[in-house]
């Protein structure tokens, strides 16, 4: 066993799914490489400091090049904002660190085709990056690949993708960096629907070619944080003052699959009564599975091949050790949650470093995936029926 000495990059929201994992895959997992909670880094000390005595991170600092320049860390780890992430990760790179970023890549293609080049030149001596498209690891969502993959589904003819919240229904609700265009890149779009295109491309092998997108905002203002009072969940409470939403509240789109397949998407943050609804359902010429996040120990699958008096979908439970990744866990039939998928993404990263391999996805499909985010935004922004995204 060897020890990489690990830099995470924010502590919020992600940081905190992130730090789980570095504390639990090396206690489930026969890891290549054993991930050492070195450094954690935040803009503000007190709560670094607060967040790291939490999850066990043995030292911090406020500014992410102290951790780039520190010759003991081998990984960096980005769960920052998206407009921080190019910097970040090219400098990480350059100095010889395997970076591991959140999705979606970057703010704008032109950021993601700078940060793949970047891993490009880094692979060649050895050094990996990987995007944070996460859901690719719940075993559900690994095992749909498969019988993808099988041929179980014959020819894959139509997709459909949801991905609901409803977190900013409250118009009243404060203003976050997520709202942010300059520093979240966009909102819906770019939030959950990157998920929803990674997860599709990831399960049938397919790429959205070409896309008819419609993105619209409900609420264009809301108050602003006031972060001299005292902190909450979101960093401050509401002041009297108000700023500008700069991002989509909801995206809708339909897209033209390389294989043929046609797809239609929605994700949105104003789904009233839907806390993270994500469900994918993929129909082919010989039967037909579905997968939803809200029972993610869970796989639907028709098998249109079978007697007309067993036609139905039927309830596949994605928990025996043969399932992907399951056998590091719980006996059958005892499921696990969100917080793992966090972990089986951390062992795939350390297995590719490990072994000399690329862990996928790569940059390469980061930049992809934002190349499809591109293009959805261009034909709502322009109401081009089609546009292609490459």
């Amino acid at each position: 066993m060897t020890d990489i000495n690990v830099a995470l990059i924010g502590h919020g929201f992600m940081g905190a799914a992130h730090s789980q994992a570095y504390r639990v895959a090396p206690r489930f997992f026969d890891l290549p490489l054993t991930p050492v909670m070195s450094t954690l880094v935040g803009r503000n000390a007190a709560a670094t400091t607060a967040a790291a005595e939490k999850w066990g991170w043995q030292r911090t600092a406020n500014d992410w090049r102290e951790a780039v320049a520190d010759p003991s860390i081998g990984m960096v780890d980005i769960s920052s904002p998206g407009s921080t992430h190019v910097e970040i990760a090219v400098a990480a790179l350059e100095a010889g660190k395997h970076v591991l970023c959140e999705k979606p890549l970057a703010n704008t293609v032109a950021e993601a085709q700078i940060m793949a080049d970047a891993a490009a030149a880094a692979a060649e001596r050895g050094v990996f990056a990987m995007v944070g498209f996460s859901y690719r690891r719940v075993p559900a969502f690994t095992f749909a690949r498969q019988l993808v993959a099988e041929g179980r589904l014959g020819q894959i003819r139509q997709v459909r993708a949801q991905y609901l919240q409803d977190w900013l229904v409250d118009e009243n609700g404060p203003m976050t960096w997520r709202l942010d265009k300059e520093k979240a890149g966009s909102g819906s779009l770019g939030d959950i629907g990157a998920h929803a295109i990674d997860a599709v491309q990831f399960i049938t092998g397919q790429t959205l070619d070409q896309v008819s997108g419609l993105l619209h905002t409900f609420v264009t203002e809301r108050p602003l944080l006031d972060e001299s009072v005292a902190q909450t969940s979101l960093g401050g409470v509401a002041s009297s003052e108000r700023g500008q939403v700069t991002v989509d509240d909801v995206a809708l789109f339909t897209a033209k699959l390389s294989g043929g397949a046609i797809g239609s998407f929605e994700a949105t943050r104003f789904a009233t009564g839907r806390k993270n609804a994500f469900r994918i359902e993929i129909s082919g010429s010989l039967g037909s599975i579905a997968v939803d996040l809200e029972r993610m120990n869970e796989l639907e699958f028709y098998d249109a091949t079978a007697p007309d008096t067993e036609l139905g979908f039927r309830r596949i439970l994605v928990t025996e050790p043969t399932h992907p990744y399951y056998a590091n866990w719980w006996p059958t039939g005892h499921t696990i949650g969100y917080e793992h998928v966090f972990t089986h993404q951390l062992v795939d990263f350390l297995t590719g470093i490990a072994t000399d391999t690329q862990p996928e996805p790569s940059f390469a499909e980061g930049l992809q995936v934002q190349r499809v985010l591109d293009a959805v935004e261009r034909s709502s922004d322009d109401g081009s029926a089609w546009v292609a995204t490459a």
